[in-house]
């Protein structure tokens, strides 16, 4: 069993190709002009910085969680500090190659990105979520990594930080627009998961689940469909207007007005059966949706 890995600095990764860094706290790098020193089992990494890697070729699997992430020729993916990946060789003759993006949080202290990196919610996205990237975009992607590298490499003054945080900030906000065309693209297959969704929903109030695991939860129906909580709230929203935990407050108050239409079923025992472990908590979403509380409602019909 491969033991982990941390790599704390940004040079942790670059000496591993026998890269060299410019900036101690930013690097860019062409992988395919280091040299390999790992193994050919898999290794066990947990990143202390920020990675965006755009792969090229094959010979390189990479797993978050217990899958293959989604990470084909001409993909984007996105690491942020604390997070653990495998990384794992098909042969001992494993030639690096793609581009590399490293930086630590520490360069974006007192700056605008330091402020809004939490919008960019790629970066905590998990397995099968890589970003698949056009030519045209893949070149974009190609010429902003250029423009960090002549930065850094005309020395550093100060200038230097607000120009490179500029171009990073810049290249995740085409990524913002990249990931946005990247839902509209798959709008067949993202429709499978909202249908998916919205089955075991009802499935999880009328089986029992909820009075026995709680009110669901977000991160319980991405899981089901090996999403992260982000990717998959994100690709809700954007199918349908609503968020995904507005969807499970609206299914919850629907089967919530059905249940209370029959008058020998005590308000107690509807917000057990519906997840909540304290009825006060039911009652207040309820007020919340529909304007009554349920006792209010129960009189009204």
């Amino acid at each position: 069993m491969s033991s982990t890995k941390d790599l704390l600095k940004v040079d942790d990764y670059c000496s591993k190709f026998n890269l060299s860094t410019l900036h101690p706290l930013v690097s860019v790098h062409d992988l395919s002009e280091g040299i390999w020193e790992g193994q050919e089992h898999t290794d066990v990494v947990q990143y202390h910085f920020y990675g965006i890697f755009l792969k090229q070729g094959e010979g390189c699997i990479l797993k978050y969680g217990r899958q293959n992430y989604d990470y084909q020729d001409g993909t984007l993916v996105f690491l942020a500090p604390g997070q653990v990946v495998h990384v794992g060789h098909i042969d001992k003759n494993f030639k690096p190659s793609g581009y590399a993006l490293l930086f630590h949080p520490d360069l974006l202290w007192g700056t605008h990105l330091g402020k809004t990196m939490t919008e960019y919610a790629f970066f905590s996205y998990q397995f099968h979520e890589a970003l698949h990237v056009s030519k045209k975009e893949r070149q974009m992607v190609l010429d902003l990594f250029d423009k960090i590298r002549i930065e850094l490499s005309q020395g550093i003054d100060k200038h230097s930080k607000d120009v490179v945080v500029a171009h990073i900030e810049l290249f995740l906000k085409y990524c913002m627009r990249f990931y946005d065309r990247q839902f509209i693209t798959r709008e067949k297959e993202n429709l499978g998961v909202i249908q998916r969704f919205e089955a075991s929903l009802n499935s999880y109030i009328q089986t029992g689940k909820a009075k026995e695991l709680g009110t669901p939860s977000v991160s319980y129906f991405a899981q089901e469909q090996n999403l992260s909580p982000n990717y998959f709230g994100d690709l809700i929203k954007k199918e349908t207007g609503k968020s995904a935990n507005e969807h499970i407050q609206d299914t919850l108050i629907a089967i919530a007005k059905q249940k209370i239409f029959d008058p020998d079923k005590p308000l107690s025992e509807i917000a057990y059966e519906l997840g909540f472990k304290y009825p006060q908590h039911f009652s207040r979403l309820f007020k919340k949706r529909v304007g009554y509380s349920p006792k209010e409602y129960r009189m009204l019909n």
